[in-house]
């Protein structure tokens, strides 16, 4: 729902300041409307379902895929279009991965969110609501926001977001941020006080390959990045994850994987002292198909790297791909629907 509408409903009908706090329990523990909120005067919720819509997101479209992933297609009150995604795991864990803005402006090459015509960032309320959609279906426990836009650009939404998902059942230390590299947002997120995690797309161990797949790089160069990673994790103590895509003749050669471990260790031959941490946690992806220029790596290419890395003393794991099936894999979300969003729509597919 649209918590600054509701309060400010809450606040002209002269309700005491608690009524806030008592429907938004509600929400956050999954309920489907007002009507379900007992402990509210009737004629309250009467009043509140016709004056502030119980969500301030549309659900367009829902499409399940074999391994249980859900992909759900919003339209925003002025019919932009954005996607999230629940994943489900044997373990029990089910994770969301959510969006924070329609589209996304900055332009890296491999994720097709970039080819769509950049919106608006989300507001608090519409990055939530994302969530509160699959908490109505089923408990929630991890988030990651690595849907449609940069988490960095629209932070104080995403950090407004992220203060209230212990609510609805996503610990902080449950919750990941994700960036291209925007020096600025990791600088202001190593400041918070909320213990979330960092994810860095990386994507190129050198800066000449990077700029090619991700322009972002000419603004904020790898040494930069990688020392305010190195700044937030001396600062909150919280190891950062890499994210790094493989894709086939480009990016996966032996020769990256060692300069990678070179990038990510500081020095050459370096390995943590007894009793330190490694800093960085490297994440494969195995790269999904999403109607770009690029081939996925091979599962040996995979595996190679991924000894690689080990190898120099660097912690890696290659990324399960989940919801290929239905395009809600890392790379596959399309945040469109013909006809539905009316002329002028964003109408390429989005990353996760």
């Amino acid at each position: 729902m649209d918590l600054d509408k509701l309060q400010s409903t809450l606040d002209e009908l002269g309700e005491p300041a608690f009524r806030a706090r008592q429907i938004w329990a509600w929400a956050a523990r999954g309920a489907g409307g007002y009507e379900q909120m007992t402990d509210l005067p009737a004629a309250l919720r009467e009043q509140l379902a016709a004056q502030v819509p119980f969500s301030c997101l549309e659900a367009r479209r829902e499409a399940v895929s074999r391994d249980g992933t859900v992909k759900v297609l919003f339209a925003t009150a002025d019919s932009l279009p954005l996607e999230a995604v629940l994943m489900r795991y044997r373990s029990g864990r089910r994770s969301l991965c959510l969006s924070s803005q329609s589209g996304c402006p900055l332009t890296c090459r491999f994720c097709a969110t970039g080819a769509m015509k950049f919106a608006r960032n989300l507001s608090s309320s519409e990055i939530l609501e994302q969530a509160l959609h699959f908490r109505r279906v089923e408990a929630v426990d991890h988030c990651v926001f690595m849907g449609m836009g940069e988490p960095m650009l629209n932070l104080d939404a995403v950090l407004g977001a992220c203060e209230r998902l212990p609510d609805i059942g996503i610990g902080h230390r449950h919750t990941t941020i994700s960036t291209v590299g925007w020096i600025p947002g990791i600088e202001r997120l190593a400041e918070t006080g909320m213990p979330v995690r960092l994810a860095l797309s990386l994507h190129a161990p050198e800066d000449a390959l990077r700029s090619e797949l991700m322009p972002v790089n000419e603004r904020y160069p790898l040494a930069d990045v990688i020392e305010a990673c190195r700044a937030f994790y001396e600062r909150r103590r919280r190891r950062v994850f890499i994210e790094y895509v493989m894709l086939a003749g480009v990016n996966d050669r032996y020769e990256q994987a060692l300069a990678l471990a070179r990038l990510l260790k500081g020095a050459p031959g370096r390995a943590p002292g007894r009793g330190e941490r490694p800093v960085f946690k490297v994440n494969l992806i195995p790269f999904n198909p999403s109607g770009s220029e690029f081939r996925g790596s091979s599962r040996e290419s995979i595996a190679a790297f991924r000894a690689a890395l080990e190898s120099r003393g660097v912690p890696v794991t290659v990324r399960l791909t989940r919801g290929r099936d239905i395009d809600a894999a890392c790379g596959q979300l399309a945040a469109s629907e013909p006809g539905a969003f009316g002329p002028g729509a964003a109408g390429a597919p989005s990353v996760a």
